[in-house]
């Protein structure tokens, strides 16, 4: 079922759908009102070809309907509905944007230790008028490709490929572009074995000093240090409906609780959501996306992808390089704010009158 329709009437438009992001029936649990109302819209219209009879008032009642359910359902939704849509089967993924956004588009392959990580998608090419190295977390969108892309869960060549690339940028003065999306690093024997924390550890290390522009925006999912391992930069931003955190929801539920059942709880605690994590100063921008998640209207995320990496690439070009440095040291040691206890932060303001 496709549902690519505009309403009469300024800023009434049912959101597009992503190729076939609905054709499966596939939704989430909080949309069950939302996909019926999407359902009736559509037996409408078929019975309308079918009769010809004239159902148009109901439809544009409808479509108004679900257009305002579902702007009320996305600007309200809890951490843990968040990380669902996160988790979309029909989010755009890393290959998504690259095919929309990158032109010119030259992959990158291999570590030159051990083997290319299909997980980490590396190359140069131009986003707009910029010219950039480009570096993402690929998930893979069906299960062949998935389980070659390891689920977006890099092994240590992975890292070690990106850092390559970096380092190349960085002689050839290019713009360096990471595209997060990654539930972690893979913590599997062989990955352990050739060692994916140190490779994670001297990538933080070389990114923080790494003489080029640097901008990361989190996609989707931002776990761990699987997530840091491409996510040190001058600028950090996360798409409007992705999560960026220490550890999973499941997995803090798992520690704290002994029940996966807790992680939307955990999920609340975590402050995990781009609207929590820019009121933290752990981020710096929230790229917006269509009305629905991108997974409604890829074109439109990726338009807003971009944009935000020019005008930001764009900004950066204008400071002075040892100034950026600088400033990259400066975010990464004052990142995020923390809550003191009224006792400590009394004391302490009773010493400053002093």
């Amino acid at each position: 079922m496709r549902l690519s329709v505009v309403v009469a009437g300024k800023g009434e438009g049912m959101a597009k759908s992503n190729n076939s992001a609905f054709e499966d029936g596939y939704s989430l649990p909080f949309e069950k009102p939302i996909a019926r109302l999407q359902k009736q819209v559509a037996d409408l219209e078929v019975e309308q070809v079918k009769t010809g009879r004239d159902y148009a008032s109901e439809i544009r009642q409808l479509r108004n309907q679900y257009v305002s359910l579902l702007r009320k359902t996305y600007q309200s939704l809890t951490a843990w509905e968040t990380v669902q849509v996160a988790r979309h089967p029909h989010r755009p993924i890393a290959g998504d944007y690259i095919d929309r956004i990158a032109k010119d588009f030259v992959a990158l392959h291999g570590d030159r230790r051990f083997a290319d990580d299909k997980a980490i998608r590396a190359g140069f090419g131009r986003i707009g008028t910029e010219k950039v190295a480009l570096i993402c977390q690929h998930k893979g969108r069906d299960t062949k490709e998935k389980i070659l892309c390891n689920f977006g869960c890099p092994h240590p060549e992975g890292y070690r490929k990106a850092l390559r690339v970096m380092k190349l940028a960085e002689k050839f003065h290019l713009p360096v572009v990471c595209l997060v999306d990654t539930a972690g690093a893979y913590p599997g024997l062989g990955s352990e074995e050739r060692g994916v924390a140190e490779a994670i550890a001297v990538n933080m290390r070389d990114m923080s000093r790494l003489r080029t522009p640097i901008v990361c925006v989190v996609i989707g999912e931002g776990g761990s240090g699987g997530a840091l391992g491409i996510a040190v930069g001058d600028r950090m931003a996360m798409m409007e409906f992705s999560w960026y955190s220490v550890i999973s929801p499941e997995g803090c539920a798992a520690i704290l609780w002994r029940m996966g059942e807790k992680a939307p709880e955990a999920a609340e605690a975590m402050k995990i959501t781009a609207k929590d994590l820019r009121a933290l100063d752990v981020i710096d921008d929230i790229v917006p996306e269509p009305l629905g998640g991108a997974h409604r209207d890829v074109a439109e995320a990726a338009n807003n992808l971009e944009r935000h990496i020019v005008r930001t690439l764009r900004e950066l070009a204008r400071v002075p390089l040892e100034n950026l440095l600088a400033h990259r040291y400066d975010r990464w040691r004052r990142m995020g704010k923390f809550l003191r206890g009224q006792q400590q932060a009394a004391q302490e303001a009773g010493a400053t009158a002093e």
